[in-house]
């Protein structure tokens, strides 16, 4: 698609006139005339390697890995036909517990091209945490890396899994864990019980890359591919499943509103169990052929700016406490950052004061701030960094295309624009719902396929998005006290 096609202005600029009808209440559409992606991320991944195959699409520093698309894709598929091979059915769920590397975003395409879900993990998590996410979604596959944020996550699994010991690869029946049948480790030490990783490709026969090739014409975009899990305050932690039509539109329409192409180089220190790491960042660049570049973990706030000056990034996503962190760092005038031109702010509230100061000190004068309640698929708004002057401090943006945004009443009716209400969303992007939970899903989504993102808001005479509260039942993304890095992982530290 031309770029002039999703130029800002499509996205809700403020100088958009609307009609004097949709003044009234607080109901907005987005841009109608932007077509989706009707394709599943193995189809756009090979869409990506046919355009782009030669172009760099996964930078490791720390590991050192520099893959082209046409590389990355290949292992990537040969991962998938080890899992396939393992004797795994598509639907099955894999659960990934792991800090950002180059497996991270292996197993996230090898999932999606062998029809698995791909469960995300949060690497700060405990042993009773990650016993309820696996037993939740009945997870078939741990893949884990030994040294976590949470510690040392081989006892955490010796401790869940003492079985593991006298079980032959495959043939694990764990009583804390009784969905589980393998456990797949990181790193080049073995475990008892375990596969290493970087044996799975060579698991894959003849007959599982045939298998892998047909499923890739068998699956289709509205199958579910991800599982992220919602913190809750009053009910545990929910499953929420989202398709590929869901991520990928996401991933593509934020990715193109902050101008990225083929070639650009992301820097992308978010944490890959969010998604707005591992769509808004991985899927991003995979819609668009852009290089995807991990720091070296800690991603502290050196290691990112000596990333983005060594790799020449033109691009970074992170919260706005990390572009704090890099703008007021002491030794931040010791980097050329002057290759930065784009990126994504979100997960949090961020006040245009801070949006200014990214766009003017870190150069991305490109880059947009973007809104999303976690049941959306990260995003549902998303408002650009450099704005009119008239833009307030406490905006989130207007709707993404072929999106509607509304704000009701507690007793579900529209408000007129201005006043305070909670925050609804249709189409795209809303999550399939939550997985083992159809109770739950109806209380989220109803009939009419209205999310309730669990936001309080209120919207401006064009059509804007002002965040100014939560909904004391529901917790999510895009309130101004939530911080993701401490809620979801960790913060990024100034050091």
């Amino acid at each position: 698609m031309p770029l002039e096609s999703v130029a800002p202005e499509r996205y809700g600029s403020r100088e958009q006139p609307l009609p004097a009808t949709a003044a009234i209440v607080s109901h907005v559409s987005g841009a109608q005339d932007v077509p989706l992606l009707e394709l599943t991320i193995g189809q756009s991944l090979l869409a990506t390697v046919a355009k782009h195959g030669g172009r760099d699409a996964l930078l490791v520093p720390h590991q050192g890995i520099r893959w082209s698309w046409r590389e990355l894709a290949y292992r990537a598929d040969e991962v998938a036909a080890g899992l396939l091979a393992l004797g795994l059915e598509p639907g099955d769920r894999i659960g990934i517990w792991a800090p950002n590397q180059a497996e991270w975003v292996l197993t996230q395409l090898a999932s999606a091209r062998a029809g698995l879900i791909l469960v995300g993990l949060n690497p700060a998590c405990r042993g009773t945490e990650l016993a309820h996410a696996l037993n939740k979604v009945e997870c078939k596959v741990l893949i884990f890396a030994p040294e976590l944020g949470a510690g040392d996550a081989l006892a955490i699994v010796d401790e869940l899994l003492p079985e593991l010991h006298v079980s032959p690869f495959g043939q694990l029946h764990a009583r804390a864990l009784p969905h589980l049948r393998w456990v797949i480790r990181l790193g080049e030490d073995t475990s008892d019980g375990m596969l290493n990783f970087s044996e799975l490709p060579a698991r894959a026969d003849a007959a599982s890359r045939v298998r892998l090739d047909a499923l890739g014409a068998m699956l289709r975009c509205d199958h579910p591919v991800s599982i992220r899990f919602m913190p809750g305050t009053t009910v545990p932690p929910r499953a929420v499943t989202f398709t590929h039509r869901n991520i990928l539109n996401s991933a593509h329409l934020v990715a193109q509103a902050a101008r990225i192409t083929e070639v650009d180089r992301v820097c992308i220190p978010l944490p890959l169990h969010h998604e707005l790491g591992a769509v808004i960042g991985n899927l991003g660049c995979l819609t668009q052929g852009a290089a995807i570049v991990y720091p070296a973990v800690p991603c502290e706030t050196l290691n990112v700016l000596a990333t983005v000056q060594a790799e020449r990034c033109t691009a970074l996503h992170g919260v706005p406490a990390m572009f704090l962190a890099a703008l007021e760092h002491p030794r931040r005038t010791e980097f050329d950052l002057r290759s930065l031109r784009t990126g994504v702010i979100g997960g949090a509230y961020c006040p245009t004061a801070v949006t200014r100061r990214v766009a003017t000190h870190l150069r991305m004068r490109d880059a947009v701030s973007a809104y999303g309640a976690i049941g959306s698929a990260v995003l549902c708004t998303q408002g650009l960094l450099v704005d009119p002057v008239s833009r307030t401090d406490a905006t989130a943006g207007g709707a993404l295309p072929q999106l509607e945004l509304r704000i009701v009443d507690a007793d579900g009716h529209l408000v007129s624009r201005g006043t305070r209400g909670k925050l609804c969303v249709r189409g795209h992007a809303v999550m399939r719902g939550y997985w083992g939970d159809e109770t739950g899903t109806r209380e989220a989504i109803d009939a009419e396929g209205w999310l309730a993102t669990g936001d309080l808001a209120t919207m401006s005479m064009h059509g804007q998005i002002d965040i100014v509260g939560r909904d004391s039942e529901m917790q999510g993304l895009g309130s101004r006290d939530m911080d993701p890095w401490t809620t979801e992982g960790p913060k990024l530290r100034a050091s």
